[in-house]
């Protein structure tokens, strides 16, 4: 039977257009599945959107914007929180994009590949999922306590740094394995150093991706709370930060304080910052989207 299954070609032919058809209707399948689960988490994050916007955006006025925080929820404000959180990030940026970026490209382009390379590697995968609070410990230990810098931003731009570090590594080093090796070989081919190689055709070829890997990095860095409670961040903080090594609050934290307390007014207030905070996080994902894009324009001419 398998003989004269094997050389009748009208079986063959049923088998395979059988085959073809479960393949058709398990991709099918998983489209709709696929799309679903994107329409699910679409619609949940638009109500919890829409549930914020109706809670705060009465509270956006200009006295919340300047005023500095307060135990009554009709003079809190959000300013120190604001631009705590702005020299946070400037400074975390200056930190953890040249370290990340930079121990990226060693790992990958220039480190030789033993077990010492593999075992860095995999603990760089590792650290990307320890949690935050955990580098609060850390950041207390070392740059509050040891080094000395106290509850200043630079202790909290430090911790934030080392948070965000393996993630950028991680990503970086995806976006430099994506470059195809033959750019690497035409570089070298035609006389080029190693370092010329890399600076001058595969960093520009794996801009975007490296940018994306930044991107999502950084949404992470600018709502994280625990690591700065850990630090010591204040909340009552009457005058905005003027240096790296003042005291600071940041919204994140002032949110949270207001989403504790038991008056009804602090919820519109909570809702205001949290508008406030999504509106820096899309402001801040729009320009690395438009590097990346530019850069990936660039890579294509």
């Amino acid at each position: 039977m398998r003989a004269n299954a094997a050389s009748n070609p009208s079986i063959q032919s049923g088998e395979f257009r059988r085959s073809e058809l479960i393949a058709k209707t398990t991709g099918a399948v998983f489209a709709i599945l696929c799309f679903c689960a994107t329409f699910a988490a679409l619609a949940a994050l638009a109500v919890l959107l829409i549930e914020i916007w109706q809670s705060g955006h009465s509270g956006l006025t200009k006295s919340f914007l300047r005023g500095n925080p307060s135990s009554l929820p009709e003079r809190a404000g959000i300013y120190p929180g604001l631009l705590g959180t702005l020299w946070l990030m400037g400074c975390t940026a200056l930190f953890a994009i040249p370290l990340g970026v930079g121990a990226a490209i060693y790992l990958e382009e220039f480190a030789p590949k033993n077990r010492l390379t593999a075992f860095i590697n995999l603990n760089i995968s590792n650290l990307a999922g320890v949690p935050s609070i955990v580098y609060g410990l850390l950041g207390l230990t070392l740059f509050v306590r040891f080094f000395g810098f106290g509850r200043s931003i630079l202790a909290g731009a430090l911790t934030l740094s080392l948070l965000i570090m393996p993630v950028i590594i991680a990503a970086t080093r995806e976006a430099l394995k994506a470059v195809p090796d033959s750019l690497r070989h035409a570089a070298l081919g035609v006389g080029g150093t190693r370092w010329q190689t890399v600076l001058h055709h595969v960093l520009p070829a794996a801009a975007p991706g490296m940018l994306t890997g930044i991107i999502l990095a950084f949404s992470r860095a600018v709502g994280e709370t625990a690591p700065l409670v850990m630090i010591g961040a204040f909340v009552h903080v009457t005058s905005a930060p003027a240096g790296i090594l003042d005291k600071f609050t940041a919204m994140p934290i002032l949110i949270y304080d207001w989403a504790e307390r038991p008056q009804d007014g602090f919820r519109e207030v909570a809702g205001a910052g949290i508008l406030i905070l999504l509106i820096m996080l899309l402001a801040m994902n729009a320009i690395a989207i438009l590097l990346r894009n530019r850069f990936g324009k660039h890579k294509l001419a």
